[in-house]
């Protein structure tokens, strides 16, 4: 059976459509082609056409006219649209003409590195001369790294190695420096936030040492769509950009669908679990022989819906094997042989978190179904992108969880479909960040007075001379030079705020590292006598020590998973702006938070239900960032009508649905923006709402928050009010046992006069 049967069953099945939302089909799009620029060498025009290419699309003609230029390039294109050859084609033209050229390429993770080095490596093969393409990370073995450093005409590397392993020993990287012509960063969108916030700071090293031996790099940047490609790429590497998204490419039909779970429990507002129906879509898909890729929000969501797919191939006598979970935190040997597995089709299903969602060459996948919304527009769409890469029909089908932010997608599959992609935000000069990367520029070469790094000179000079103070630095005259024992790079992690990684250790087995996890999840995911899932296998946690970042597990059979809950305090440190409404008051500022575990709870698989709970005893833990916040007046509950009790439902309430509908008007995971309620905040004793970043600083979220609290609020009330529950439920505000009766109800009230203007405004 292919794919275009599988659709025609589906319009059939009328169980199936009464739980659809939105049914969108978009017709095949022609391609627009160009010819080889005449800059272009013969030699590589003909490998090129030996590989199948006799023309370039118009977006790849264009970059490459803008490069030979000297501009530096954003191209902005859909998944499988060509973008590879955008910045193969001037890097291998010019390594023809120019043999001791260098090139730098950037991508997020090391399975993407892999596999592009693998790309180059096919057009080189055509080429007949000489040209070494490298790559260069963790996994790269210690008799091959200084064969890369000398030979490497094309290093291909990720952010974190840059930043640890060759900006730190420019030194012995001298001929890649003194000959750089090109930096090509791939997948762009993909840092945002904190990862974004870094990379933009080693782009600022990297700049560093490149002037430092004498050469200025031109930038290629590549992105799927965004709202705002352009002014990412100069955000992050502080130069004007010329942007290519004319999309020139051609692209199959394909059929995106909206599924929404049956409801179960009509007055708690309780639908069918989106990871059932989503593993019952994927095994029906499975049974039929159809190639497919299921993304799932969590890492603990991959491994359920792993294990509900192998135990189903299991039953009906096929290999489970056919199937494969991919996330972080998996070897690299494991994700390199789930990687071969799709493209020759030994592996029929895959399970991915977002690691999937990049370019990766996973093969010909027919269809693609997500388990939950991928928390924005442009994220979802890149995931959909996955199917229909080499064939004619592809088919997408996006099944809700009982989350308020997917059912309000769900609800408004317009905004979806209508709504351009959101806007990519990072804050390079967040100080925790900014003041981890002086350190590590300091490290790799003196700063000399007047020096500027991020901030202005005057700036920088006060940074530097407080580093001085804490003997981290050394000054000389007008110089500071790096005089501490640390290794600063070490100590840096690029994808969160918090140093370093928790490594999971298998006590059984001497101790083999089974996975990691990042340090501010850790207190909820790996403390003692958590189930820890990896590939469908369990491991209980004996022992968390967060002060040598390793956890300690041993492998167990149970038949539950375990969920963490945390306690948390918040108060203002500095408001930054406010805005006042009739009855509320807007701000935007800096607030401490402490946060707790408190107790986890055991969730049996296939039920879901709750068969115990324990505590957790860890220390609490305090971090600065910035927020968003809604101040009320304290008689607030007077005039709406409601008694206390009340206006601390409605609160809850509102924190629950604001918190769930931002990461729409936000580039960011659901996990990067938090938010508590007080009836009495710390500091002002007034009722209050609280959304607040999950990162030390913060990162840019609260400012696009209070900038567009208008349309955050707006949304919160359609989510509201499209709701069918009564008193409130998970689809909105929550379940109802933690909310109350009149949280809903309370919470629509509050939001909307938190939207009123005062009189005469």
């Amino acid at each position: 059976m292919n794919v275009s049967q599988v659709i025609d069953r589906l319009r059939e099945d009328n169980a199936f459509r009464a739980n659809l939302t939105a049914w969108r089909s978009f017709a095949p799009l022609p391609g627009h082609y160009m010819p080889f620029p005449d800059g272009v060498a013969p030699a590589l025009a003909e490998g090129l056409r030996k590989r199948g290419i006799s023309s370039l699309y118009t977006h790849q003609y264009e970059a490459f006219e803008a490069l030979q230029a000297g501009k530096h390039v954003c191209v902005v294109t859909p998944t499988a649209s060509g973008k590879t050859l955008c910045y193969n084609l001037p890097v291998l033209n010019r390594l023809l003409r120019e043999p001791d050229t260098r090139a730098l390429y950037l991508f997020p993770t090391k399975a993407l590195s892999q596999d592009q080095v693998a790309e180059l490596t096919e057009t080189i093969e055509t080429l007949e001369v000489r040209i070494g393409a490298y790559t260069f990370d963790g996994d790269t073995p210690t008799s091959a790294r200084t064969a890369v450093r000398n030979a490497g005409h094309i290093v291909v590397t990720n952010p974190d190695m840059l930043h640890a392993g060759i900006l730190p020993h420019h030194t012995i990287w001298i001929r890649l420096f003194e000959n750089l012509k090109y930096v090509v960063i791939d997948e762009i969108h993909h840092y945002r936030g904190v990862f974004g916030s870094h990379l933009a700071n080693v782009i600022r090293r990297l700049k560093r040492i490149c002037a430092f031996y004498g050469t200025s790099p031109q930038f290629i940047c590549c992105s799927a769509t965004i709202a705002n490609p352009a002014e990412l790429a100069e955000k992050l590497i502080e130069a004007p950009v010329v942007l290519v998204d004319n999309n020139g490419a051609p692209s199959g039909e394909k059929h995106f669908l909206f599924y929404n779970p049956p409801v179960v429990n009509r007055e708690l507002g309780i639908r069918a679990s989106s990871v059932k129906q989503a593993g019952h879509l994927a095994a029906s898909l499975l049974f039929r022989q159809i190639q497919s890729i299921v993304f799932a929000r969590s890492r603990l969501r991959v491994e359920i819906l792993t294990t509900y797919l192998k135990e189903a191939v299991a039953r009906k006598g096929g290999d489970p094997a056919k199937v494969r979970g991919y996330r972080g935190g998996y070897l690299p040997t494991e994700r390199r042989e789930i990687e071969r597995g799709l493209r020759n089709g030994e592996v029929m299903a895959v399970v991915s978190t977002n690691a999937l969602e990049l370019g990766i060459d996973i093969g010909s996948l027919d269809v693609c179904i997500m388990c939950g919304y991928a928390g924005g527009v442009a994220r979802t769409w890149q995931q959909a992108g996955r199917a229909g890469r080499r064939s004619a029909t592809a088919l997408v089908i996006l099944v809700a969880s009982s989350a308020p932010l997917d059912q309000y997608i769900i609800g408004h599959p317009d905004y979806f479909f209508e709504q351009s992609p959101e806007s990519a935000t990072i804050d390079s000069n967040n100080l925790f960040i900014l003041t981890s990367h002086l350190k590590c520029a300091a490290f790799e070469l003196p700063f000399t007075e007047g020096d500027a790094f991020g901030v202005d000179a005057v700036s920088t000079a006060e940074l530097l001379d407080f580093l001085a103070q804490h003997r981290i630095l050394r000054k000389t005259r007008n110089r500071w030079h790096w005089s501490a024992e640390t290794y600063p790079a070490s100590d840096i992690s690029l994808r969160t705020a918090a140093p370093g990684n928790v490594v999971i250790l298998d006590t059984t087995d001497n101790g083999r590292v089974i996975g990691e996890v990042d340090f501010f999840n850790a207190p909820v995911e790996v403390y003692e006598n958590a189930v820890y899932l990896h590939e469908t296998r369990q491991y209980t946690i004996e022992r968390l020590d967060l002060e040598d970042r390793k956890a300690y597990a041993r492998p167990v059979e149970v038949d539950y998973y375990t969920d963490a809950e945390m306690k948390v305090d918040l108060r203002v440190l500095d408001c930054l702006q406010a805005s006042e409404q009739e009855n509320a008051t807007l701000c935007r500022g800096e607030v401490s938070v402490t946060w707790l575990p408190t107790v986890y709870k055991k969730i049996r698989f296939g039920t879901h239900e709750n068969v115990g709970w324990g505590e957790i005893h860890l220390p609490e833990q305090t971090m600065h960032t910035t927020g968003f916040w809604i101040e009320y007046p304290e008689d607030i509950d007077e005039r709406c009508g409601m008694g206390r009790e009340a206006l601390g439902e409605a609160l809850h309430a509102l924190a629950n649905a604001l918190r769930q509908v931002a990461p729409v008007h936000v580039v960011c995971d659901p996990s990067d923006i938090l938010a508590t309620a007080r009836l009495r905040a710390p500091g002002s004793e007034k009722p209050s709402v609280f959304l607040y970043e999950r990162y030390p600083g913060g990162v840019g979220y609260s400012e696009k928050l209070y900038t567009h609290n208008t349309r955050v609020l707006e949304a919160a009330i359609a989510l509201l009010s499209g709701c069918p529950c009564r008193e409130g439920c998970p689809s909105c505000v929550g379940p109802a046992l933690e909310t109350g009766t009149r949280g809903k109800s309370g919470a629509l009230k509050l939001a909307h006069i938190a939207l009123e203007k005062r009189k005469g405004s």
